[in-house]
């Protein structure tokens, strides 16, 4: 088959890459930007340009289906939430042109995106949950803010949001609170960027995740892994981790959740594991994961599994994972220290690693350790990964940082009396 990969800078595009290609493949990758690191890897076999979706969603859908059309592809992959949601919303138009997605209807992407609605799922199947607020307006966060029972984090509804301007936006990350004061400051600045907010009790413990290919929800190929560093040491995506067989509680949890949404393609249920060992549900994350490396090195090629379900109505070759198999961010590892350094977010409330610990782990080899995005035959998009983000998202950080200090210092603020 021929297969688009979107989304060309994040690592799980490196991996669908590489996982397709070498399943027999021809691999495009697709990006918002003149070139990805995705596109860098010798298995890509070539690529093309399209409008960002956080600008006119609307245009990048349509150059899609042109470029769909175009090169004949049968597969599009979608590798965030600012690709898969206006593609799900507008599927017919890449049907239209030839190609085809796993998802399933475009109603449950919007309900395992949403973490209010699969918190309440997962309450109703009898998965513990933190207690949860949706506010979207002032009068119900005064409400709310006689209930609560601190700390709590903050989050957006939804990681990612289309507006009524057609554009796809990032709702950024949460926000921590162990005081009514900080509960509104965290507040006042997290609505600004999205449509209602989310606000739990902070589950102290660490993250865990289960990941799954599901065909009309059936589960087809699972995984899963050990945290070692997350990339943000308050809770995010990870740096450092190591393959792991998945824990019967949590395994069974994930399952309910994703059996009763009916889920099809992959998916990865996330959840924070108390100290007292209980799984308490966090979100469901529909799509391809950044640790998805890690999978493929293990055996658990999920981008080849997913290509076979579409190409012959279902897996044909799942078979059992390593276990102990262990794989490194190398960029993610960097701005774990970074982050170390800069110290605990405002309100943070759970354990913080120490600056000087961080630098260790970071500079001390592990003999065995693979790497997301390096490999000795397939050196690029790991030059690709360091290259963006100095190039890029760095200054794109520091741009809106001096944009939104001003605005800080000047806007009025809400009364909380």
């Amino acid at each position: 088959m021929k297969i688009l990969v979107l989304d060309g800078n994040e690592n799980q595009a490196v991996a669908c890459v590489r996982s397709l290609a070498q399943a027999g493949h021809e691999v495009f990758v697709g990006a918002n930007s003149s070139w990805s690191k995705a596109a860098w890897s010798r298995y890509c076999k070539g690529s093309c340009v399209y409008p960002a979706p956080q600008d006119n969603a609307e245009a990048f859908v349509q150059r899609l289906a042109e470029e769909v059309r175009a090169m004949q592809i049968s597969l599009v992959l979608p590798m965030t939430e600012r690709t898969t949601l206006p593609l799900s919303a507008n599927r017919e138009k890449i049907f239209a042109a030839g190609g085809q997605m796993v998802l399933p209807p475009h109603d449950t992407v919007l309900r395992a995106f949403d973490k209010g609605e699969t918190t309440r799922l997962a309450q109703s199947l009898g998965i513990a949950v933190p207690q949860t607020f949706l506010i979207s307006d002032q009068a119900q966060a005064k409400a709310v803010a006689a209930k609560l029972s601190f700390p709590v984090v903050l989050k957006p509804r939804s990681s990612e949001e289309v507006t009524s301007a057609g554009k796809v936006i990032a709702t950024g990350r949460p926000r921590y609170a162990g005081t009514v004061e900080e509960f509104f400051k965290a507040y006042d600045e997290i609505h600004r960027r999205c449509s209602a907010v989310l606000v739990q009790e902070f589950i102290a413990g660490a993250g865990a995740g289960y990941f799954a290919l599901m065909r009309d929800g059936q589960l087809r190929a699972e995984f899963a892994h050990q945290r070692i560093r997350d990339v943000y040491p308050t809770g995010s995506g990870s740096a450092v981790r190591a393959s792991a067989l998945p824990d019967p509680a949590l395994r069974e949890a994930a399952l309910a959740i994703l059996q009763r949404l009916k889920w099809h393609g992959v998916a990865m249920v996330e959840f924070r594991i108390r100290p007292n060992g209980q799984a308490v549900f966090l979100e469901v994350n529909g799509r391809f994961w950044n640790s998805l490396p890690l999978a493929v090195y293990a055996g658990a090629d999920f981008p080849k599994f997913l290509a076979e379900m579409l190409e012959f109505g279902d897996v044909k070759s799942a078979t059992a994972y390593r276990a102990a198999v262990r794989c490194r961010w190398l960029l993610g590892d960097f701005r774990h220290v970074m982050e170390v350094w800069k110290g605990a977010p405002a309100g943070f409330p759970g354990n913080f690693p120490g600056r000087w610990e961080a630098l260790k782990n970071f500079t001390i080899p592990v003999p065995g350790t693979l790497h997301d995005n390096f490999t000795w035959h397939d050196p690029l998009p790991e030059i690709g990964d360091w290259l963006d983000f100095a190039l890029r998202k760095f200054p794109s950080f520091l741009k809106k940082r001096a944009k939104a200090n001003p605005e800080l210092h000047v806007e009025k603020r809400y009364s909380h009396s």
